[in-house]
């Protein structure tokens, strides 16, 4: 793929949240495209979509609400609002991560940083011995500015903003293409 090649193209997305009591349009209409080595921003006011947005391309709505409308979402030539969910998983952890707004809610209390940062490794490159994750472990958390020793803490042992930190980690160790 040269880098003047649509990595993610999303055509009219519309999608809705459904409850019993309304339904909300989340997300109407929306069209951008994004080369391969290019950088977007979306901005907006709290509640324009920009989450959403995100969740579709990830397929992580929430099932019983969430639902794409209209428009398809183009991820290196697959139509990922179609794709069968094990197809997704693989690129989910292998291809795009996303980090998610609010650290608290995304990190699993019980679970030391070693593992959270270390978890998509298992399953993207299960040829890693311990050693070899606990290495890569160590230098995502120096890459994001993060002490090596942090990785025998838990979530709530430390601020906000290290707590994104570590959520950034746990999305770059995968080396994905897509962030």
């Amino acid at each position: 793929m040269s880098n003047t090649e649509k990595m993610l193209e999303i055509k009219d997305l519309s999608v809705i949240y459904e409850t019993d009591l309304e339904t909300v349009y989340a997300v109407n209409g929306v069209t951008l495209s994004l080369e391969k080595g290019a950088t977007l921003g979306l901005v907006g006011e709290t509640g324009a979509g920009k989450t959403t947005l995100a969740l579709t391309l990830m397929r992580l709505l929430p099932e019983r609400t969430g639902k794409v409308t209209s428009g398809s979402i183009t991820f290196e030539g697959e139509n990922v609002v179609e794709l069968p969910e094990a197809n997704m998983r693989k690129i989910r952890g292998d291809k795009i991560a996303m980090i998610f707004q609010d650290p608290m809610a995304s990190l699993n209390e019980r679970a030391k940083v070693s593992y959270i940062v270390g978890e998509g490794l298992m399953n993207v490159r299960p040829d890693l011995s311990a050693a070899e994750r606990d290495e890569k472990v160590r230098q995502a958390l120096l890459d994001v500015g993060l002490l090596p020793e942090f990785a025998s803490r838990f979530p709530h042992e430390f601020s906000g903003g290290q707590r994104q930190r570590i959520g950034i980690a746990r999305a770059l160790i995968v080396e994905p293409e897509f962030i």
